[in-house]
């Protein structure tokens, strides 16, 4: 493995890229899932590569089954070992994913959270302005004002000169 992939995986199972002490920082919802993500990215390939492991030993097995059974039987150990090992990281892979959608919900209610409590805030703004008093008493002159414009109204479109 070369030092450039050995830095990225030290920074994602939690080391530092300088190599020194890991200074605790508080991180986002957003960068510790993006963190799992990356975790769950490198444990794949290794999954990848344990499932191509696991077909050569068998492959090597059922080759020298019948010409060379110490070196059958010894693939079939590391066959295992291998097998073993890919378990674990199913394992992992399976713990990694449960906590990122956990982590993934929380940021969504908390974003919901915080969209209700901006607009529970507007909200009392608009109110600070009203109250029922004050409302009533813009309908009561608006109520004024529609009866004067139906009187004007009559008064308009009444004939005029037309007293006989």
């Amino acid at each position: 493995m070369s030092n450039n992939k050995g830095g990225v995986l030290s920074r994602v199972f939690g080391g530092s890229s300088k190599g020194g002490a890991k200074t605790k920082t508080a991180q986002t919802p957003q960068e510790a899932i993006q963190q799992l993500r990356d975790v769950e990215d490198v444990l794949n390939k290794k999954v990848e590569h344990l499932e191509a492991k696991i077909n050569e030993e068998t492959a090597i097995a059922r080759r020298d089954a019948r010409t060379n059974k110490r070196n059958a039987l010894n693939a079939l150990k590391r066959k295992k070992r291998l097998e073993k090992t890919l378990q674990q990281i199913d394992g992992t892979l399976t713990t990694l994913e449960y906590q990122r959608e956990a982590l993934q919900n929380a940021s969504m209610n908390g974003q919901a959270f915080n969209a209700l409590k901006s607009a529970t805030s507007a909200l009392k703004n608009v109110h600070k302005e009203l109250d029922v008093d004050s409302v009533q008493d813009i309908m009561d002159e608006l109520a004024e004002q529609h009866e004067l414009s139906n009187e004007i109204a009559n008064a308009i479109s009444s004939p005029v000169g037309n007293s006989t």
